[in-house]
């Protein structure tokens, strides 16, 4: 076992982990932060994307002791009430069906646009092509990615 400390979501959280428990594990089984999804195990799917530093990472293939002294942010602590852009023009769009993947959608959108405020739509393909979607929800996200642009998805 291995004692860490990480910052997610703005609150520094110490636990206990073994050093090679994946943050996704840290986040689910320690913290109860439920919203970041295992899927593939394998970092190819996108499901368990969270926000490392402002860039969008797969938690299920990074240690949580490597993430220490990082800014980490889940689906949790995006908006907490669900009020951020991203999350705003993805229920006006309906873009979720069976809303698997969307914590891993939503994060790397929304650091999209917090890197680009006005991307095309070769921009947002090239961005969003590493999170899997098996509803095939691609064209309602490209909209609701566009939506968000319009209305301040940077925020």
């Amino acid at each position: 076992m291995s004692s860490v400390t990480l910052k997610i979501n703005g609150q520094s959280y110490s636990l206990d982990a073994p050093s090679d428990m994946p943050l996704l594990w840290a986040l689910r089984d320690k913290l109860n932060l439920v919203g970041t999804k295992y899927s593939c195990g394998i970092g190819v799917c996108g499901s368990c994307t969270v926000l490392v530093n402002g860039v969008p990472m797969r938690s299920c293939v990074m240690p949580a002791i490597s993430m220490a002294g990082m800014d980490i942010t889940t689906i949790e602590g995006l908006d907490p009430a669900g009020q951020h852009p991203v999350q705003q023009a993805w229920n006006e769009e309906d873009v979720a069906q069976c809303g698997y993947c969307q914590a891993g959608q939503i994060l790397t959108a929304s650091a999209l646009l917090s890197q680009n405020p006005d991307p095309s739509d070769e921009d947002i393909d090239s961005a969003m092509a590493g999170v899997m979607c098996r509803c095939g929800t691609y064209h309602r996200i490209r909209k609701a990615i566009k939506r968000a642009a319009r209305e301040g998805g940077a925020s």
